[in-house]
């Protein structure tokens, strides 16, 4: 099987090309192939030749997006919709990387691939327009949903928190936003039996189990054997420039029917944490 992965140099990206085994894969950054310019993409479609392409080229900055969604829609919608165009012409299958926030955080349960997309930012309007057009022009695409990613070679919450658990007696991180944290080499498992699967539709692809970002940081700490004291606060007390969903915990009813499982996010953090040390 012949991959083509736009968006290689990315935090997920690096984590397929390390852990994609037994088929030919060829990574392209940004730079060698800017989605948002359709000749681009059409250049290195027809140049790979694959049978999956899979886009994790994103504009990924969630505040950044809000302050910008004009950027925000050339890069995660428009940029999929020029993918989507060419692997219609080549034949080729697509499975795109896509979010929990396109959902709005107030169903309180976890979210099926049936439930209603209502996005309260500029990136989930992105990716979830982006999700939209894909549907229409491409039905048999497959859309992974994913949330929460930290992993090796990018910035990601974990290496915050460590970083300032060496500057900080205690920390204050907020407790009212519940998700899946996902551990992107074990993502980059899932990603490559879903095309070896011939997925397609929506797939919630996360590490199993749930928590708050204050949960998740007290665990951190706790892992790393450090001694810094982790504080609840609320998300009112640091004013940004996008709202994030309160609950975006991802329901894994649409992978297991895929017959794959993955690993509880506690024990992803420990493989994290011992491959940063």
């Amino acid at each position: 099987m012949r991959v083509l992965l736009l968006g290689a140099t990315g935090m997920l990206g690096k984590a397929m090309v390390r852990r994609w085994t037994g088929d030919e894969i060829i990574g392209l950054s940004s730079a060698q192939a800017d989605i948002r310019n359709p000749d681009q993409v059409e250049r290195a479609v027809v140049d790979a030749k694959p049978d999956w392409i899979v886009l994790a080229a994103a504009y990924t900055d969630v505040d950044g997006c809000e302050l910008n969604p004009n950027l925000a829609a050339a890069v995660n919608t428009q940029g999929a919709i020029h993918v989507a165009k060419a692997a219609a012409r080549r034949a080729s299958r697509l499975l795109f990387i896509s979010t929990d926030y396109v959902f709005d955080g107030k169903k309180g349960s976890s979210y099926e691939t049936t439930d209603e997309r209502n996005p309260i930012n500029a990136y989930g309007r992105s990716k979830a327009d982006a999700e939209r057009a894909l549907n229409e022009r491409l039905p048999d695409c497959c859309i992974v949903r994913t949330s929460w990613l930290f992993g090796p070679g990018g910035k990601c919450f974990p290496d915050t928190i460590l970083k300032l658990a060496t500057s900080r007696k205690e920390i204050e991180v907020v407790d009212d936003q519940r998700g899946c944290p996902t551990y992107t080499l074990d993502l980059a498992d899932a990603i490559q039996q879903l095309c070896r699967l011939q997925a397609q539709g929506i797939v919630h692809c996360t590490n199993r189990d749930q928590c708050s970002w204050y949960e998740f940081a007290a665990e951190i700490i706790r892992q790393a054997g450090l001694t810094t004291l982790v504080r609840r606060t609320t998300s009112d007390k640091y004013l940004r420039p996008a709202e994030r969903p309160k609950y975006s915990v991802l329901s894994d009813q649409s992978l297991a029917r895929y017959g794959i499982e993955m690993r509880p996010w506690k024990a992803s953090l420990a493989s994290y944490l011992s491959e940063r040390n």
